[in-house]
């Protein structure tokens, strides 16, 4: 079915303003995926954060005109399906490489981040972007080991001198 100029707007209207507030983009095509397959991908980017949306290329470069991703105005083309972090910005990453290990016909064609647009090997790097989670737990074992060795380093010294006094106890009692 056909959409309508107004209904290209409004699509035009949603995926721009999901680019607008988007941390990082990927699209993949998606020839040969059966639609049981598109259905368990949008569930899982549903629950990892991810906002999925299939668009003509036209309505997309669009949409992403005067956002941070139209470095990828010039990469639309063909089938594809595109994937914006939401909340991470390796969620659309992570869920494009996992479930196209599963889904051979699924192919990463674009990624962007930052307002750079890099070639589809780079997307296990992308993916590899800690979550803010993983990042402050980082942060905070940084923050951390200067303070844990130097209690352990204070607590060396009464160590050391029980440890002494013991040798000398023994030593007496060998005597």
């Amino acid at each position: 079915m056909a959409l309508t100029l107004e209904d290209k707007k409004v699509v035009v209207a949603e995926v721009a303003e999901v680019a607008s507030r988007a941390l990082s983009a990927v699209a993949a095509e998606y020839s040969g995926l059966t639609v049981e397959k598109m259905t368990a991908l949008r569930v899982q980017a549903r629950e990892k954060g991810v906002y999925v949306r299939v668009v003509k290329n036209t309505l997309a470069r669009r949409a992403v005109a005067g956002t941070e991703f139209e470095c990828m105005s010039e990469g639309l083309s063909g089938p594809l399906v595109l994937a914006f972090s939401l909340e991470d910005p390796g969620a659309a990453a992570r869920l494009m490489r996992d479930f196209a290990k599963d889904n051979n016909k699924l192919v990463v064609r674009l990624v962007s981040i930052g307002g750079k647009l890099y070639p589809a090997s780079e997307l296990d790097r992308v993916a590899s972007i800690p979550t803010r989670e993983q990042a402050l737990s980082m942060l905070m074992s940084v923050m951390q080991a200067p303070i844990a060795k130097f209690v352990r380093t204070l607590n060396e010294v009464p160590g050391k001198l029980v440890r002494t006094v013991a040798a000398i106890r023994d030593q007496k009692e060998a005597a």
